[in-house]
């Protein structure tokens, strides 16, 4: 009989190649990239209802941000030509690919939305650009979560299917959190309500993803993925709260605001540094896939015993 296949690193050495990604760079780049493209639903949701100085004040909000974002991935990737470069084909299939054309095709509708709103001409023109960037945004927010979730990284491939929605929920914290820090308080109360079922639908999906990880979830509990999960819960939670129970004081805004803003920036950093922990610590990968045989067998053994 052929003895039983155990699945062990080599000497304890790690089983993947940890990201070489730089967190800064590519931490930053998701951070950035959702607040523009969330940014852009709520701006396009003010020009709708009329609340004018938010539209313009998100749009431009939008707008930088995307701008950083682009930047903060060129450098990650060290020339601007390799950026140019993925844009040579489009392969459906690869994430990155169809991040890049989603960049190259959003990048211009948010410039487009926030120069006529903030010059004041080409209404028209603005108009179909607002809408067109609300319609690319929710794809912008939350197409890294994909990118992140198809590599062979446990913390992050074992959640393929909630961390999209914890990215289009952040996302939403965070555009929720730089309308209340900009827009006049008479406008905001579109956006505290998103900030209150963001701040609380991102906390119920990564608690939905940890249980699901089993131990893999580790990552996101201890070590520096812990602490930075930890902070950007409070300073959510302190962000929604401060928006829901602060009525109608500038002050009030601007606090929950900045908390909403930094809560999801620690929540990108954070889910970034538990990717990395686990590549780097064989026992995320070799256990799972001890796991999943053991569980495979006793199916087997289980179809086997029916009659």
């Amino acid at each position: 009989m052929v003895p039983r296949a155990e699945f062990e690193s080599y000497y304890g050495r790690p089983v993947i190649k940890a990201p070489s990604w730089a967190a800064r760079d590519i931490a930053g780049y998701f951070f950035l990239g959702g607040l523009a493209g969330a940014g852009s639903v709520l701006a396009a949701g003010a020009h709708l209802t009329g609340r004018t100085t938010t539209a313009t004040a998100m749009k431009v909000s939008s707008l930088g941000a995307i701008g950083l974002s682009a930047a903060a991935l060129v450098n990650d990737l060290g020339r601007p030509g390799r950026f140019v470069n993925m844009l040579r084909v489009l392969k459906p299939t690869s994430p990155m690919s169809v991040g890049s054309w989603l960049l190259s095709a959003y990048g211009p509708a948010a410039g487009g939305a926030a120069l006529c709103a903030v010059t004041g001409r080409l209404p028209r023109a603005g108009a179909a650009a607002t809408a067109g960037a609300a319609v690319l945004g929710p794809l912008v927010a939350t197409y890294t979560a994909v990118l992140a979730a198809d590599t062979a990284v446990p913390a992050w491939h074992g959640v393929h299917r909630e961390l999209p929605y914890v990215f289009a929920a952040s996302a939403t914290a965070a555009a929720s959190g730089m309308a209340l820090a900009v827009a006049p308080v008479a406008e905001n109360s579109p956006a505290r309500c998103a900030a209150v079922l963001a701040a609380a639908a991102e906390q119920t999906v990564l608690r939905a993803a940890e249980t699901r990880l089993g131990l893999v979830a580790e990552t996101y509990r201890q070590g520096r993925a812990g602490a930075l999960l930890r902070g950007a819960k409070a300073l959510t939670l302190l962000g929604a709260g401060t928006a829901l129970f602060g009525g109608r004081s500038r002050t009030a805004a601007a606090i929950g605001g900045a908390g909403l803003l930094a809560g999801s920036a620690l929540t990108r950093f954070g889910i970034f540094a538990a990717g990395v922990a686990s590549a780097e610590d064989p026992r995320y990968t070799v256990l799972p896939q001890r796991a999943a045989r053991e569980a495979r067998e006793a199916r087997e053994r289980a179809e086997e015993r029916q009659p």
